[in-house]
């Protein structure tokens, strides 16, 4: 079975690949889910609004201690509004960000100044590390706008109050705020969320004002606006790696796996049979360390395994159909020639031989039947312990009575211990008795069958020698052939020539060997160009 070029397909080819979206769907589904609890249970929000109400407070605080040592004579406890051009005028001079309106009040509740419309002097410019967001870019606005969506079912959207201003909202806080404490607030509206801190200034007698600091609507959430800014524009680029590794790992599985599947649906094509067995080639992916590797030399082994077994089959089918014909054409001439038969004798002559050549179609099929249901018994039949040496001295004991009759000396030589090998008993006995008949039928009066076992490291040899006319130097490449015999003109016909062959084919899946070799003269000390002393048959099975 030749190798086979693999096609080169590019990334793109892997959309008709349902592994190959099952990996990529699969990293991204992770990735986003990773990325969605991030920013669902990040603290960006929490702890900027933690950190601006403290901000808050600290400013309202410095204001008032501010306001307390610059009012005239703040140990009078003169009220404070008598001082609300010099309090106005100390607001002009802050600098007060944009984003940061500052009011302050008399008590009870009289608005003595408030930053509110006042033209404000520039921020100084300050010189240091850039600390800047940047400009927002178009992607991140659509990956917030998704966000926003796909988020939206699962917040709990806050209650909203009615729109007030922040000069009404810095109202509201003095009262709470002359009690003596600095306050803090947020409230949401339609227009965003305003978050403020009051403080009170103090006198001599008391509190007699409050400090209330207020941020512009949406503050906090430009600031969080920027934080998820950058954390999306380190998604995108994740998402980028996991789909490109994702495509790259899709394409070492799935490309190859795909090559494989092509090439065993080819032997599954509704017209396979006009394919040629050879065109059924599995891509050699063996060099690849992993699953896939060992899957294409799994594959390859099993297609050079099934064709070596369609090619034995339709050998199997020629031998089968070649010794059929033989007894057939008998039969047909003792047929013809018995209509034509004029005595008694004749057609008896020719009732035998038809009778001989019924017996022999009979063992024929027989035996090509036992050996094509072989295969499929031999992988269905379970394989168990068992000792060898009681199953040898059972058969031997069996044909002891045979040898008898034909007066042929059995003689055996079998270890006193039990050696247990694993295998099916019942075929590896079938092996033995054919062996031993075999070896009986090629003997006659005054010759002798010897059985012996021995045991060699991780190995057991089971040997049957016979001391009849032995084998043809040439035959002992074939004896293990389907159908072939090479047996005494006055036994043609009683053996099908599949006995060596299935015993074989037994033994091998046993992972065992079997050879015949004769018995060589010069061993017995005779001359060795003298004729064999008999045959021997050696058997050996793993432990």
């Amino acid at each position: 079975m030749g190798d086979v070029p693999r096609t080169r397909r590019g990334l793109f080819a892997l959309n008709r690949s349902p592994l190959a979206r099952k990996i990529i769907l699969s990293n991204l589904i992770a990735l986003v889910l990773l990325v969605a609890g991030v920013m669902y249970l990040n603290p960006f929000r929490d702890s900027l609004v933690a950190q601006r109400q403290g901000a808050l407070a600290v400013e309202a605080e410095l204001i008032a201690g501010m306001l307390e040592a610059s009012l005239s004579d703040p140990a009078s406890g003169s009220s404070l509004g008598a001082n609300d051009t010099d309090v106005q005028r100390l607001l002009t001079r802050l600098r007060l960000p944009t984003d940061v309106d500052v009011h302050i009040f008399a008590l009870p509740a009289t608005l003595v100044a408030s930053s509110t419309g006042m033209s404000r002097s520039p921020p100084r410019s300050v010189r240091g590390p850039e600390i800047g967001q940047g400009d927002p870019l178009l992607l991140t606005d659509f990956l917030n706008a998704i966000w926003s969506t796909l988020s939206a079912p699962f917040t709990r959207a806050p209650a909203l109050a009615a729109t007030i201003s922040d000069i009404e909202l810095a109202r509201a806080l003095v009262t709470p705020a002359a009690e003596g404490v600095t306050v803090l607030h947020r409230q949401s509206d339609a227009s965003g969320t305003l978050y403020a801190a009051a403080s009170p200034i103090f006198s001599a007698a008391g509190p007699i004002g409050v400090v209330v600091v207020t941020t512009a609507a949406e503050e906090i959430d430009q600031l969080v606006r920027a934080e998820r800014e950058q954390l999306l524009r380190m998604v995108v680029v994740a998402l980028l790696v996991s789909i490109g590794l994702s495509l790259v790992l899709a394409s070492t599985i799935a490309q190859p796996l795909a090559d494989l599947t092509a090439a065993a649906e080819l032997g599954r094509d509704k017209n396979t049979r006009k394919i040629d067995p050879s065109q059924v080639r599995i891509p050699d992916l063996t060099g690849r360390p992993d699953e896939i590797g060992r899957l294409s030399g799994a594959l390859r082994g099993m297609v050079s395994a099934l064709h070596d077994l369609i090619d034995k089959n339709e050998e199997f089918a020629a031998d089968v159909s070649h010794e059929i014909k033989n007894p057939l054409a008998s039969l047909r001439s003792a047929v013809g020639t018995l209509r034509l038969a004029r005595t008694d004798d004749q057609r008896n002559r020719l009732l035998d031989v038809i009778e001989h050549d019924v017996q022999r179609m009979d063992r024929l099929v027989s035996d090509i039947s036992n050996a094509s249901r072989l295969d499929s018994e031999l992988v269905k039949e379970t394989e168990a312990e068992f000792d060898l040496v009681r199953t040898v001295r059972n058969i031997a004991q069996y044909h002891a009575q045979e040898c008898e009759k034909k007066g042929v000396e059995l003689i055996t030589d079998l270890p006193g211990e039990p050696i247990h090998i694993l295998g099916l008993e019942g075929r590896l006995a079938q092996v033995f008795v054919n062996l031993l008949s075999n070896a009986i039928s090629f003997c006659e009066d005054g010759d002798a069958v010897r059985l012996w076992i021995r045991r060699r490291e991780n190995r057991v040899l089971v040997v049957v020698e016979d001391t009849g006319p032995g084998i043809p130097q040439e035959a002992l490449t074939k004896v293990f052939n389907r159908f072939y015999s090479e047996r005494p003109a006055q036994q043609f016909g009683n053996h099908s020539g599949l006995g060596l062959a299935i015993s074989k084919q037994i033994v091998e899946a046993h992972g065992g060997v079997i050879w015949a070799e004769n018995i060589n003269p010069a061993d017995a000390g005779t001359d060795a160009t003298s004729k064999p002393l008999g045959a021997r048959f050696v058997v050996g099975l793993p432990i």
